[in-house]
């Protein structure tokens, strides 16, 4: 049985991407930054797939040598999930780009000398879009600007380590070559295996169907549902075919974020506000909040992304948007009635 490493297991990604890959038949390591947040993992990952004893457990961070290379003991394959994300603009830049670029580069020398043969990086859509304003079209050979005004942090953080990963796979010496495929998703929603609902996408969730988001931006992106990422950062360990390419995992067109709260709305979630906030409000905002401040990137924009050749190269078509925005709120709502 193949056995891959999921940097991450705990987050939010990381879990779905768990329980696939044991659906499909690999043992898995799973990394924690600390192992006491196992059991809360296996739970989650067991109202998806028993893991029949294919499941254990290191710890790892992002920021620290210790592990690694123990961590890849075993594995042919490596899914690098776990990379920190925030809307809030951090006071440090570096409080966000510096775990993204070293964690990369820490995973991605621990596979090489272990010998793994392919590492597929969860990057983001933030290292194609950023660095421009209106209607932003994105393909595979996208990348954002990372000395373009007003880039946030986690923008910054995004590309800086996804460039990092290629240059290293680039660089590399040696008869065995480290594979690598990048993945890049959008805003990610749809359910959760953790029960935790203080990540970004749960969070917005649970305020959006408690009445706590009197307005939405004007913004408009492709979007993404966990399931369909966690499906292709699978699909793409073995296939032939994504070997140093970069795949788009989102909505084949965008979505408002006005257009969640409608689905809501028309599906009985009655303290669901629809009203736009004004995006002069919002710019003005930012001068003076973090969370405004890191918006800004998306708030009056459409963001519009060719992911034909995702869909070609694994025979996928993505998640419909109206599923995946029912499901997340339906995972949410459960979560807080058993609270």
């Amino acid at each position: 049985m193949k056995k891959v490493l999921v940097t991450g297991i705990s987050g939010y990604v990381g879990q779905h991407c768990a329980a696939e890959l044991l659906k499909k038949g690999y043992a898995v390591r799973g990394s924690v930054r600390n192992i006491t947040k196992a059991d809360d993992v296996i739970n989650g990952i067991k109202k998806e797939v028993d893991p029949k004893g294919n499941l254990e457990f290191c710890e790892l961070d992002l920021m620290k040598d210790k592990g690694w290379e123990k961590a890849m003991e075993g594995c042919e394959y490596v899914l690098h999930v776990a990379s920190p994300f925030v809307v809030k603009e951090p006071k440090d830049e570096n409080a966000l780009i510096k775990p993204a670029v070293d964690g990369t580069l820490r995973a991605l020398k621990a596979a090489k000398n272990a010998g793994v043969k392919r590492m597929v990086l969860t990057s983001s859509t933030a290292a194609m879009q950023g660095g421009q304003s209106g209607l932003i079209k994105i393909d595979q050979d996208s990348w954002t600007n990372v000395n373009a005004k007003q880039l946030t942090a986690y923008f910054k953080s995004k590309t800086l380590a996804e460039k990092s990963a290629w240059e290293f796979i680039k660089n590399q010496t040696g008869d065995s070559k480290l594979e690598l495929v990048v993945v890049n998703p959008g805003p990610i929603y749809g359910p959760t295996l953790t029960g935790n609902l203080s990540n970004e996408a749960m969070d917005f969730f649970k305020k959006l169907i408690n009445g706590k988001v009197p307005m939405l931006p004007r913004a408009n992106s492709v979007m993404s549902d966990v399931r369909d990422v966690a499906t292709i950062q699978v699909a793409a360990l073995e296939n032939e075919n994504a070997n140093g390419k970069r795949f788009i995992v989102t909505t084949e067109k965008a979505h408002a974020m006005q257009e969640i709260a409608q689905i809501l709305k028309s599906n009985g979630y009655t303290k669901v506000s629809t009203k736009l906030a004004p995006t002069f409000l919002l710019k003005f905002m930012a001068k003076f909040n973090d969370e405004a401040k890191g918006m800004l990137p998306f708030i009056g924009n459409t963001v519009q992304a060719d992911v034909s050749n995702t869909m070609n190269t694994f025979n996928w078509k993505p998640i419909p948007f109206e599923k995946t925005v029912l499901d997340a709120a339906k995972s949410v709502k459960l979560i807080l009635e058993q609270k």
